[in-house]
């Protein structure tokens, strides 16, 4: 409930730029730490599964706790979760940048990430409260619009901190906003949701972590360890598969669950939810491996690399008030089934246009095309989740679906990471083998198979070998994310209805 101080004008000029510099160190930390990826390998000389890891460990905490940050906020106060968990992102990133190996960098990460869901609901929350409903769009228009401009000049300045000081600006870039927010927090006004359920769903969120956790670290390690500890690793995801299955037995059961369970009636809810799991599937799985092509194979610099997908983020911004205008106009179906369908074919150009030339000839035309894709469909597929529930439980059915796009991620990550890492030894196998290389020669590439791009050989023959190997590996997930963003097209022209009217009354009844 919104107390008198938080409708006045002084206090919303306030809560914007708290909100915008708060919410864009996640927004910048998912982009800039992917640029780092290819200089923290090689710093470390670590594994593909170990990078996935430094990815996946944040991602891990933040989609399994999102929904408990959220809920945390309403009952405790909004401001203090979000000032608690902006001073807990702060320190994670610090401690990031002073990790002196992987495994400590990885668990930074892991904490970074249980920062990250008490700060990202929080965001929006404290806008929702702060602003009266008449200026609320507006407010919520600006802080949409300046994270754009964030996770654009983001990678671009932490890839020429990267290229000429050290990976370690990657993390340490969030260390004086987090300072600006925190010494403006006192003057944003408090608030909370005095009809919140004060009971914590966390046998719920100790499930999901737990059954995603088990799952994506038997995605993530089988590729290297399959061999020798193959039962471990299926007894991983057994037992992530069990915890998942208790999760969901937990939510349909517990009077105060985490995900309610009954918003997935509404078919239009169901089905966007499952577009954005196909979506953000392949969105994030490209995210993930174009930086270490560019970076390694391409040879761009890390500044280069983080400037390659700026007009992906301007056609977003340029695009999203049209696009936000589209199911008005069109109804759901229409643009969340073309948009995509473009994006689909972007992803391809990835894989089908010749990448040993100019940016503009090799990568602009696929860049231009998803992001044209992803904006036609983005503002669309947000309306469409929150017209699909009642108006009450709109909060929720928002953290649901942003859930589900970070979730998508999750394993995205994982299950690209195996089929590259399996692409590539086949291939390199294939190179190889005619080459009649000595024992110890052969023991020595075997060794560096787990560095992927980032194994170097001085025999120029080896070398190519790796290479291609990888491109190969490279061009087989694009393919898989093609797949997914088609099979997210197909979703909406099956399940999406132009109307969310019938799935709202029949939520309601």
């Amino acid at each position: 409930m919104r107390n008198a101080s938080s409708n006045s004008q002084a206090s919303g000029r306030i809560v914007l730029p708290v909100t915008i510099l708060g919410s864009s160190m996640a927004f910048i930390d998912g982009t800039v730490v992917n640029v780092a990826l290819p200089a923290l390998q090689i710093a470390f000389r670590a594994s593909i599964s170990d990078v996935q890891w430094v990815v996946e460990s944040y991602a891990l905490m933040l989609a399994a706790l999102l929904l408990v940050g959220g809920s945390l906020g309403d009952i405790l106060g909004r401001r203090k979760v979000y000032v608690f968990g902006v001073a807990m992102f702060a320190g994670a990133s610090a401690w990031c940048g002073l990790a002196q190996n992987i495994d400590m960098l990885i668990l930074a990460r892991s904490i970074q990430g249980i920062g990250a869901a008490l700060l990202v609901p929080g965001s929006l929350a404290l806008l929702t409260a702060s602003f009266p409903e008449e200026t609320r769009g507006q407010a919520i228009g600006t802080w949409s619009g300046f994270s754009a401009i964030t996770a654009a000049i983001g990678p671009v300045i932490g890839g020429w901190l990267i290229e000429n000081s050290t990976w370690r600006w990657a993390f340490f870039l969030n260390l004086p906003i987090a300072l600006i927010v925190i010494l403006l927090s006192p003057r944003v006004p408090e608030s909370r949701n005095e009809n919140a359920s004060h009971h914590l769903d966390w046998p719920g969120a100790f499930l999901g972590t737990l059954g995603l956790g088990a799952v994506t670290y038997a995605l993530i390690e089988w590729p290297a360890r399959a061999g020798h500890s193959g039962r471990h690793l299926a007894a991983a995801a057994i037992l992530g598969a069990a915890a998942l299955a208790g999760f969901v037995a937990v939510e349909h059961w517990s009077s105060a669950p985490m995900v309610s369970l009954k918003l997935f009636r509404s078919r239009n809810f169901a089905g966007a939810n499952l577009l954005t799991l196909f979506l953000y599937a392949a969105l994030g799985g490209l995210m993930f491996f174009l930086p270490l092509d560019l970076i390694q194979i391409q040879h761009y610099t890390a500044t280069q690399a983080g400037a390659a997908l700026l007009p992906f983020i301007t056609i977003m911004f340029g695009l999203s008030r049209w696009a936000g205008g589209l199911v008005a106009r069109y109804g759901s179906r229409i643009p969340l089934t073309v948009g995509p369908l473009v994006a689909a074919c972007g992803i391809a150009l990835f894989a089908v246009t010749p990448q040993n030339g100019s940016y503009w000839a090799a990568f602009f035309p696929a860049v231009v095309a998803m992001g044209l894709g992803m904006a036609i469909c983005v503002a669309p597929l947000t309306t469409t989740v929150m017209n699909a529930v009642p108006e009450s439980e709109s909060g929720l059915a928002s953290g649901v679906n942003n859930a589900v796009s970070r979730l998508a991620a999750l394993l995205a990550i994982a299950v690209f990471g195996a089929a590259l890492v399996t692409v590539f030894n086949y291939s390199l196998d294939h190179y190889l083998a005619p080459l009649a290389l000595n024992p110890d020669l052969r023991a020595q590439i075997d060794a560096a198979r787990p560095q992927l791009a980032a194994a170097h050989n001085p025999n120029p023959v080896i070398q190519h070998a790796i290479t291609e190997s990888f491109v190969s590996g490279y061009h087989f997930v694009i393919w898989i994310a093609t797949g997914m963003a088609a099979l997210s097209a197909i979703t909406a022209s099956l399940l999406i209805q132009s109307s969310a009217t019938t799935s709202t009354k029949r939520l309601e009844n």
